[in-house]
């Protein structure tokens, strides 16, 4: 049995969360490979995450929002 398909404001906000991630990172002038090395993920994921195509784990903005020096919260508000 197939799970039912997110809403569209999940999907939304999954984008939403990328653009500030995205502003986040270019406020500081990181690469999407440096906040990578910075959070100990790889680009392709950091791309991933700041594009709101695939669903991210909780560690994962955890440590972005440590590489960046930002409140997790400023990342999902």
């Amino acid at each position: 049995m197939p799970s039912d398909p997110l809403p569209d404001w999940v999907l939304t906000r999954r984008r939403v969360i990328g653009d500030a991630i995205r502003a986040a990172r270019g406020a500081r002038g990181l690469s999407q490979e440096k906040l990578g090395e910075l959070a100990r993920l790889d680009r392709k994921t950091i791309n991933r995450i700041e594009q709101g195509t695939h669903s991210t784990l909780l560690d994962h903005l955890l440590l972005i929002a440590d590489a960046l020096d930002v409140p997790l919260a400023d990342l999902v508000r």
